[in-house]
């Protein structure tokens, strides 16, 4: 399991629209979407029943945010690269 963190200024909700959106329009190829949602993550399902998990937390100035997936890691990191960083 491929395990990725980031911080950015975005808040937790942000972080998880983010991700619904890029898994299902930015990686046609791997499309995931929505199997399940709670405060502060997602976890989608991709091809062949590949999930791949985004979770969230407040933290100051933005959120902290974790991705992981088995076979989805390059698309996980791909997804970080789209969040606006943190103010240092």
């Amino acid at each position: 399991m491929t395990v990725f963190d980031t911080i950015t200024s975005l808040d937790p909700a942000g972080v998880i629209d983010n991700a619904k959106q890029f898994f299902a329009t930015r990686v046609p190829q791997y499309g995931a979407f929505p199997e399940k949602e709670g405060p502060g993550h997602v976890i989608l399902r991709g091809q062949g029943g590949e999930e791949i998990v985004i979770a969230a937390v407040a933290s100051e100035g933005g959120s902290k945010v974790r991705g992981s997936s088995i076979l989805f890691g390059p698309q996980v990191k791909r997804f970080f690269t789209t969040l606006p960083r943190a103010a240092a």
